[in-house]
């Protein structure tokens, strides 16, 4: 299992287990599908949840993940409410046929332009290094820095997710340990280590959440806006850790903090794609299992 922050290595049984472009009230959740964009977003009604752990739970998820290694649940504590207006969230992460029409669009995000300061020199790399593009093309994009996908979001008119969109809507409007359910994960479920896929799935191979939205747990992690930083005690609406969402300009190119990743990956263990696991990320960090998808404020739509 790869880690993207200095979390403790799980076992191996665990495993089993750039530049301006442009209720808990859980039963409120709804779901419905826009008619715009091939229908690729989904539209999610707002409410408030319970997000993270107290720190007398963390025996239990020791047990349900057979992790004897209580550190590795601290960044999820402690428990708090959270309450969130209406917004949009894209179906699936954004593919490499997609992300080819913006660096075709914008030369600036091509391959080889990227500025030295904003990527570690894996941007875009398997996109050289593959059998052809096209045997990868409905895959996620991957190799891609934090401020690439700021951009691609910016181009799209849209925006990264915030970390409690991102979990709101993995949820599916339930209170589970995955998106799918309690069910343990398997290779029905999701592309993860216990899948032995080991790289990346096209999009949509595996079954959606309730709310329609695929691979929310495994195939890539998925950059968000915030900047990693523990939670806050207090009830929060709307919240966006660094409290910037870089809808205008370019101040997301001066962004040196780690940020907050989701989701889990091909080489997760299945404690990477509970609902609740936080990691975070260097923003020029681009690696083979990283990617991000996008959303939008539904007061924007």
């Amino acid at each position: 299992m790869e880690t993207t922050q200095m979390k403790t290595t799980i076992l191996t049984h665990a495993v089993l287990l750039f530049f301006s472009l442009s209720p808990d009230c859980l039963a409120q959740m709804e779901v419905k599908r826009t008619k715009k964009e091939n229908d690729s977003m989904v539209f999610v009604r707002g409410g408030t949840i319970q997000v993270g752990i107290d720190a007398v739970e963390i025996p239990r998820f020791e047990k349900i993940f057979g992790i004897d290694n209580a550190p590795l649940f601290q960044d999820e504590i402690p428990k708090h409410s959270v309450t969130l207006d209406d917004f949009y969230i894209d179906r699936f992460p954004v593919t490499n046929t997609q992300f080819k029409r913006f660096t075709d669009a914008n030369a600036e995000w091509r391959s080889g332009h990227i500025p030295p300061e904003l990527d570690n020199g894996n941007y875009l790399r398997h996109w050289t290094t593959a059998p052809g593009l096209g045997t990868i093309a409905d895959h996620p994009v991957v190799n891609v820095n934090w401020y690439a996908a700021v951009a691609y979001c910016k181009w799209a008119g849209k925006q990264l997710p915030s970390e409690a969109e991102w979990e709101y809507a993995a949820r599916g409007g339930q209170k589970t340990l995955f998106p799918w359910g309690d069910e343990p994960a398997d290779k029905t479920r999701a592309n993860f280590s216990g899948s032995q896929v080991g790289t990346t799935s096209p999009v949509g191979t595996y079954p959606p959440n309730r709310y329609g939205l695929f691979d929310m747990a495994g195939n890539v992690w998925e950059f968000l806006v915030d900047k990693w930083k523990l939670y806050s005690s207090t009830p929060q609406r709307n919240p966006v850790a660094g409290e910037d969402r870089f809808l205008d300009g370019t101040r997301f190119l001066q962004v040196k903090t780690r940020r907050v990743l989701r989701g889990g990956s091909f080489g997760g263990a299945p404690v990477n794609l509970w609902v609740e696991y936080r990691d975070s990320h260097p923003p020029n960090g681009s690696r083979d299992f990283v990617g991000f998808r996008c959303a939008k404020s539904a007061a924007s739509k």
